[in-house]
C-alpha cells in the first residue's frame, strides 16, 4: 500500500497515475480538498480516499502499519506569496515532521516535497548537497520547506528510506486548478488562444534583458517517472534535487508553446508588480551530479518536446486531466 498525500493536487495526482501506470492500484489518496470540491482523479484508480485530518487515524491503525510501505508526501500550501507564517509552519513544516516520526517509528520509507525556493536568490548555487543551514530563502513558502530539511538532516534516527525533492519549476497536465501558481506554460497557452498574444515580465534586474531571465523548467512526467525510481533503486537517503539542469529562458518557453499552436511569437511586455520584486528569480539551474552520481536517470522530457505534449495532448483537449 502507497499513501499519496496532495493526491487531489497537481504533482500528487500525476503520481497517482504513474503508479497505476506501474501497475500500482493499492493507493492511498490523501489531500485537503474533497473530491466533491475538486476531482483530479477521476481517471485514477486507488482504494481510499483520506481527508488530510483524516489521515492520522488510519496511521495509528494495525492495518496501516502492516500494509504501508510508502508515504509519498507532495501535500502542501505552494503559494509563494502566502504570508500567514503560522499556517505555512504548520502545512509545511510540522505536518510532515509527523509523517516522518511515523515512517521512522514503523520502518516505513518516506519521499516529500521540498522546494527550489529552499535556494533563494542562488547566491550559493543550486547544489542539493548544500548545507540547509546556510540558505536564504526569499519568501515565507520557501523558509517553511528548508525548516524541514534542515530538521530531517539533524535526526539520528530515520525512515528506512527518505527523500527530500527540490522541485524546479514543474509544469504538466492537472495543474489548472493551481491559479496565480500554475505555470507560464499553462498561463501562456491560455493567454494565446485567447488573444493571440502572451504577456510577459519586464526585466527589473539590469543584468537580465527583458523575457532573458533564466528558469530550470521541468515536466511533470519526468518528476513522477524519478520517484518511482526512488521506490525501485532506494539510492542513498537525503536530499536531491527535481530539474532539467539546464536552465532556459522565458522567451525559449514561449517560443515552444506559440509552436505547439503553429503560430507566430507575439509577445507584450509588462510591468513586474511592485510586491515580487524583491523575492524574483531571475536565474535557476538544478545541480544533477548527485542525483545521477547515485545512478539514476537523466531527464527524458526537454523543453519543447514535453511542451508539446502539454499543449496537443492536454491542454487542447476538452478534459485535461492526465
Amino acid at each position: 500500500m502507497v499513501i499519496v498525500t496532495g493526491a487531489n493536487g497537481f504533482i500528487g495526482s500525476v503520481m497517482v497515475w504513474e503508479l497505476n501506470q506501474r501497475g500500482f492500484n493499492d493507493v492511498i489518496a490523501v489531500d485537503s480538498v474533497s473530491l466533491s470540491v475538486r476531482n483530479l482523479l477521476q481517471n485514477r484508480q486507488f482504494a481510499h480516499f483520506l481527508l488530510k485530518d483524516e489521515l492520522w487515524a488510519y496511521l495509528a491503525s494495525d492495518k496501516a502499519k502492516e500494509e504501508v510501505t510508502w508515504i509519498i508526501h507532495m501535500g502542501a500550501c505552494s503559494s509563494t506569496t502566502e504570508t500567514n507564517k503560522e499556517f505555512l509552519w504548520e502545512n509545511n513544516t510540522h505536518y510532515t515532521q509527523r509523517i516522518f516520526e511515523w515512517c521512522t517509528q514503523n520502518d516505513k520509507a518516506m519521499i516529500y516535497a521540498s522546494s527550489a525556493a529552499t535556494y533563494g536568490a542562488g547566491e550559493l548555487g543550486f547544489d542539493d548537497s548544500t548545507d540547509p543551514d546556510t540558505l536564504k530563502p526569499l519568501n515565507l513558502y520557501g523558509e517553511s520547506k528548508v525548516l524541514f530539511d534542515r530538521w530531517a538532516l539533524k535526526q539520528s534516527k530515520t525512515p528506512a528510506q527518505w527523500y527530500g525533492l527540490k522541485f524546479f519549476n514543474v509544469f504538466g497536465p492537472n495543474e489548472f486548478h493551481k491559479d496565480a501558481m500554475s505555470s507560464v506554460a499553462f498561463k501562456a497557452f491560455h493567454q494565446i488562444k485567447q488573444s493571440g498574444t502572451l504577456k510577459l515580465f519586464k526585466s527589473a534586474d539590469p543584468n537580465y534583458k527583458d523575457g532573458e531571465f533564466m528558469r530550470d523548467f521541468v515536466y511533470v512526467k519526468d518528476v513522477t517517472g524519478w520517484m518511482f525510481e526512488l521506490m525501485e533503486k532506494k539510492p542513498q537517503s537525503g536530499i536531491y534535487n527535481m530539474g532539467f539542469g539546464k536552465p532556459r529562458s522565458w522567451l525559449d518557453l514561449s517560443r515552444s508553446v506559440f509552436s505547439a499552436i503553429n503560430l507566430e511569437m507575439n509577445i507584450t511586455w509588462t510591468d513586474m508588480p511592485e510586491n515580487i520584486r524583491g523575492q524574483y528569480q531571475y536565474y535557476t539551474s538544478a545541480q544533477m551530479n548527485k542525483w545521477l552520481a547515485a545512478g539514476m536517470s537523466a531527464p527524458k522530457w526537454p523543453l519543447e518536446t514535453a511542451v508539446k505534449d502539454y499543449v496537443q495532448n492536454y491542454l487542447n483537449m476538452d478534459n485535461n486531466t492526465i
